[in-house]
């Protein structure tokens, strides 16, 4: 069988009848948007390529166990699974990444310089609070702060990865950013 004639979906299903040819065909068509849109999120290239193995190690599974349903959407599907480990990773490590706010603000700036033990735990108190913040948001608006916070993506990267306007984007941060407001005021955080 010629495998490089069939759709994502027939290679799927081929796949999944047993014939392994059919993921490397798939895998090869798609290797190279999947790990663009992986260094374009974390910006190194063995950090990359370690999450390049494991998106298509979770894709292999999730097919295996017969839990895809993405048909004829297999390239944005993973994507989306690269894009998720991405922010699983910058979840773990909590990378330190500036962040200038619309308003011009650092948000390094409000977490201080000094080293101090107290000043430490405070910077990890704040941020803490930050995470908490933007893991209340809805999904759009905090994948664009997640993308800009944690891979330092420009606006429009951000609009071609996620594939809407840079207006689009642009707006997104601005909701988020009124969210978070809004929430830091609801719970009378101090972000010192």
């Amino acid at each position: 069988m010629h495998f490089s004639n069939l759709s994502d979906a027939e290679l799927v299903l081929a796949y999944q009848q047993g014939q392994e040819q059919a993921l490397s065909t798939l895998i090869t068509r798609h290797k190279d948007a999947v790990y663009t849109s992986l260094f374009m999120l974390v910006k190194d290239k063995y950090l990359a390529e370690d999450l390049f193995q494991d998106t298509f190690l979770k894709i292999i599974k999730t097919i295996k166990e017969g839990r895809y349903s993405e048909q004829g959407k297999f390239l944005p599907w993973a994507v989306r699974v690269a894009r998720n480990l991405c922010m699983d990773y910058f979840r773990r490590t909590r990378l330190q990444i500036s962040v200038t706010l619309p308003d011009g603000q650092d948000i390094s700036a409000l977490l201080g310089t000094a080293e101090l033990a107290s000043d430490a735990i405070e910077r990890r108190q704040v941020h803490d609070s930050v995470r908490k913040l933007v893991e209340g948001l809805p999904e759009e608006q905090r994948e664009v702060i997640v993308l800009r916070m944690y891979a330092d993506l420009s606006f429009k990267e951000i609009s071609e990865l996620t594939g809407v306007s840079i207006n689009t984007a642009l707006g997104r941060m601005r909701y988020a950013l009124i969210n978070m407001r809004k929430l830091i005021a609801d719970k009378q955080l101090v972000l010192r």
